[in-house]
Parts: structure tokens; sequence; C-alpha cells
């Protein structure tokens, strides 16, 4: 029998762990994923329980949204945060909610008719992507995978070239189209090698003067390298918390100014 040592265990499948968690999160809730949060009553009430009940979020951005604002929140999950901010934002505003898990977006996507009618309009749309790809729509892809499945390597490469296509001509979230990014505990779910791009692709979108106001886990020491592949901590956002310096300054290396602690 061989035994197997630390170094020689694969690495932690991070968006797979984040993906079943969260996947299972959106059909039946899932009381270790949630942090009490108080929000605006008034803008409770038209919301469905569904939608409630299927929240885990960490705090409260959607109170930084000002009337008239175009809102782009990452990890839009079942669209508790989207729907409130469409009823700040008004008729002259729109909300765009981000989220790659299906289950999370099929939940967001079936009361949009509903919510449209109890806002006074439809002002709100959700698209699936990665957050830290926010050019590539991947309704788009997954409708040209239909048309042109996938059978050999060349194909693979083609799919990859058709991908970097619709990055260029027909980007999911356009640059210098956003007023104010929004996220409720998800920028850590998101893998350590991708979190540049993360950064750097929030503030590509950004308008000019444009904000962003994240909620997020944050520790004040380094997270010991074994407690980072387990997989019920990292998809719990307990492992992939950021330090808090290296949260700051990965704004800064993106490009903002102005960070502070609210």
């Amino acid at each position: 029998m061989q035994s197997t040592s630390p170094e020689s265990r694969p690495a932690l499948n991070v968006e797979s762990a984040v993906r079943e968690r969260y996947s299972q999160a959106a059909q039946s809730r899932e009381t270790d994923l949630c942090c009490p949060v108080s929000y605006n009553a008034d803008y409770l009430k038209i919301l469905p329980q569904e939608i409630l009940e299927r929240d885990y979020g960490c705090g409260d951005p959607s109170q930084y949204v000002q009337e008239g604002d175009v809102v782009l929140d990452l990890g839009s999950g079942g669209g508790k945060i989207c729907y409130i901010a469409a009823q700040i934002v008004g008729t002259e505003g729109h909300v765009i909610g981000v989220d790659c898990n299906e289950e999370m977006l099929a939940l967001a996507r079936k009361y949009q008719p509903e919510m449209a009618e109890k806002i006074g309009q439809g002002n709100v749309t959700f698209r699936k992507g990665r957050i830290q790809d926010l050019a590539l729509d991947l309704d788009q892809l997954e409708h040209h995978l239909q048309e042109q499945p996938v059978h050999t390597s060349a194909d693979w490469l083609r799919v990859q070239e058709h991908a970097q296509h619709l990055r260029e001509t027909s980007p999911m979230v356009a640059s210098d189209s956003v007023d104010v990014i929004v996220s409720n505990c998800v920028l850590n779910l998101v893998r350590a090698e991708d979190r540049r791009q993360l950064f750097s692709e929030m503030h590509r979108v950004l308008k000019r003067g444009g904000r962003a106001v994240i909620s997020d886990i944050v520790c004040d020491e380094v997270v010991p390298e074994h407690l980072r592949q387990d997989p019920t901590l990292w998809s719990g956002c307990l492992s992939g918390a950021f330090h808090e310096e290296e949260f700051l300054s990965a704004f800064e290396e993106a490009g903002f100014y102005g960070m502070e602690i609210v």
C-alpha cells in the first residue's frame, strides 16, 4: 500500500468545489453559508421567499447604490442584491448580475417577469459568466457549442478561437460601462491564480470615476496551505479569504484609488 503525502496530493479544484456546493445551496437552504445581515426591510417586501432563503452573503453592498446607476453584481447568485438594487436605480438605471452557476442563475431568472411587474420595469439582466472573465458570455459560447460540438482537438482549438472572438466583438460586460460594482461574499471563492485578472476585469468595466463596493471575508493572518486545500472550507468562504493587506493591494495594483474600509 502506498501512502500519500500532502505534497503528492492533487491540488484542490476550487471551481469544482464551489460549483458543487452552490448548486446544492440553490436548491435547498444551507445555513453554514449564511452570515446574518440587516437589509432595508422596504426593499425585501417584494422579494420571493425562495430568493431570500437562498441568499448567502456577508453584507449589504446595495446600500451604496444610487438612483440612475448601472450596477454590476459579481457572483449574483439567486439575485437578491440585484433585485434590491433594481428598486434603487429606478427607470434610468440598470442592474447586471453575473454568475457561472447554472442552478443559481435559474433561480434568479425564474422570478424576472414577476419582479419586473412588481418593480415597474424590467431593469435587471442576468448573464452567465465567470467574474474573472467578464468579457466572455458563456451563454453565447454554449450556443456555439450546440451548433458545432467538439469531437477533435482541432474542434477544441476552434472553440478557443471563437471564445476569444466573442470577448473582442461581443463582450458580456463592455469596457467603461458600469457605474458601480457590488459583490457580496464572492471574491474569496475565486481561485488564487485568477485573482489578478479578476481585479483587472473589474477596473476594465468601470467607468472613469466609477466605484466598487465589496463585502467579503478577509483575515489578519495568512491562511495555512492545508486549510486552503479543504473544499468545504474554501467553498464555505473561509480558507479562500484574502489577507487584509493583500485585498487592498489587489485594488491598488489594478488601478483603483481611494480604497477604504466602511
